[in-house]
């Protein structure tokens, strides 16, 4: 390993952003092999030597980071790393999501039945949304979600990153637009719930749903369509007490999943639900879904 002292010439022809470009890599490399002792004890001390050699060359690290060898000690935590992490994030205006940084803690077997309830994603334009609908939706027991329109389906990597694993455990198809999917789900004896914002529809809460039952959800700047909202069974909002009258849309879905599934654990008989829960199948068996062919990979 080179002396910082040796490495200060160099790391002043580098540059302040390309010198923490590299710190940043140096530490996210220390928090990978976090696990292996030998590794991490090497990424340290190399991570130290980097901080040391930018000092040397008389460059400044962000507020936050500025005490950084002192920090990068033998004791060092997993807490403090990422607390020297974040400032040079910030730094390079680097846009980090909830996937590259949290641990994977899926359990084995979901931890209840699913519900009857299925979700329809009608074009929305952001992939991640998409990706956010699909890790919401499992961790309420949706039991399907239905893609339709431009809404970006797991093959986009994006969708698959903020997924987080999820898309491979909820059953999805994909539909020409948000009308026939409804249409589907009609077909399939679904009650079907527009979520909107408007405050002539009453209340999520205030509504009496019965299942099974489906969400709509609108595009993220143009919502639901007329045609799309009055053909639904009902319609309803969330109400919202902020200047803002909306919510993200994974926010919003996730608020309305939380409702439904209060409403159907509250309705099924509370006998057998261990044994249910074992039995729940970890991805719905896929029922037709459309009368034109789906597109989205058969789970």
């Amino acid at each position: 390993m080179r002396k910082p002292a040796g490495l200060a010439p160099k790391l002043a022809r580098l540059g302040e952003k390309a010198l923490l470009r590299h710190l940043l890599s140096q530490l996210e490399a220390l928090e990978r092999d976090w696990a292996d002792a030998a590794r991490r004890d090497k990424a340290l001390e190399a991570a130290r030597n980097l901080a040391c050699g930018a000092l040397s060359a008389g460059i400044a690290l962000p507020p936050g980071s500025r005490d950084l060898v002192r920090r990068l000690h033998a004791t060092l935590e997993p807490r403090e790393l990422a607390s020297l992490i974040v400032p040079l994030e910030r730094a390079l205006d680097r846009r980090v999501r909830d996937e590259d940084f949290l641990p994977v803690t899926d359990r084995s077997e979901p931890r209840a039945q699913r519900m009857p309830v299925c979700v329809v994603a009608d074009s929305l334009r952001s992939a991640w949304n998409v990706g956010g609908v699909f890790r919401t939706a499992e961790c309420f027991g949706v039991e399907e979600i239905l893609l339709a329109g431009y809404s970006a389906g797991p093959d986009d990597q994006r969708v698959a990153r903020a997924a987080m694993g999820t898309d491979r455990l909820v059953a999805w198809s994909r539909h020409r637009s948000a009308g026939r999917a409804a249409q589907a789900l009609h077909a399939r004896g679904h009650f079907v719930i527009a979520l909107e914002t408007a405050e002539e529809h009453p209340t999520l809460a205030s509504l009496a749903p019965r299942f099974p039952c489906a969400v709509l959800l609108g595009n993220e700047r143009f919502g639901l369509s007329p045609s799309v909202v009055a053909a639904a069974d009902a319609r309803a909002r969330i109400p919202s007490y902020g200047a803002k009258a909306s919510l993200n849309v994974v926010s919003a879905l996730a608020i309305a999943l939380h409702e439904l599934r209060r409403r159907f654990e509250a309705e099924r008989p509370a006998s057998g639900d261990a044994d249910a829960a074992r039995k729940s199948p970890r991805i719905s068996a896929r029922r037709p879904s459309s009368s034109l062919p789906p597109r989205g990979p058969r789970r």
